[in-house]
């Protein structure tokens, strides 16, 4: 599950035109996406974008048609691609991380360091839902923005 912690990493720019990509770049089923998640600065806009998206729609008036507008698709394909799977619905979970834990050096046990009261922060994720007769697919609004994002930079 990923947390919300401010990160402070330095990158190099790197050229992405080449065709032959080696070192740990991620594609999923042909499309070309950059799987950068591991980086925690990345990983902080997209929530930022998640949760400004996340405001809009509690906002919209109109909810079907802020999706649309935003690119959102109400068909995806199936696993076998035999039937478009429908969305059918938008779920909104609210979570508060209270703590963390992390592997202890040398033991199996976690080190624990719950928050103090000021530190807890909410954070609403969103999931847009679609069937189909025989299947169900969840797809996290932070891996849709991350494609809506790769689709405009590309």
């Amino acid at each position: 599950m990923p947390h919300d912690h401010p990160h402070h990493h330095h990158h190099h720019d790197h050229d992405h035109s080449h065709a032959p990509h080696g070192h740990g770049h991620n594609h999923a089923h042909g499309d070309h996406l950059h799987s950068h998640m591991h980086h925690a600065d990345e990983a902080a806009d997209l929530q930022v974008l998640a949760t400004q998206f996340i405001e809009g729609f509690l906002q919209a008036a109109d909810k079907t048609s802020y999706l649309k507008l935003a690119g959102v698709p109400f068909e995806r394909p199936s696993k076998d691609g035999a039937k478009a799977l429908k969305l059918i619905d938008v779920e909104l979970t609210t979570d508060w991380q209270v703590g963390t834990a992390s592997p202890s050096f040398g033991s199996r046990e976690l080190s624990y360091l719950p928050f103090p009261g000021e530190m807890v922060q909410e954070r609403t994720n969103m999931s847009l839902i679609y069937v189909s007769m025989d299947e169900k697919s969840t797809l996290d609004i932070r891996d849709f923005l991350y494609q809506r994002k790769q689709e405009i930079e590309a």
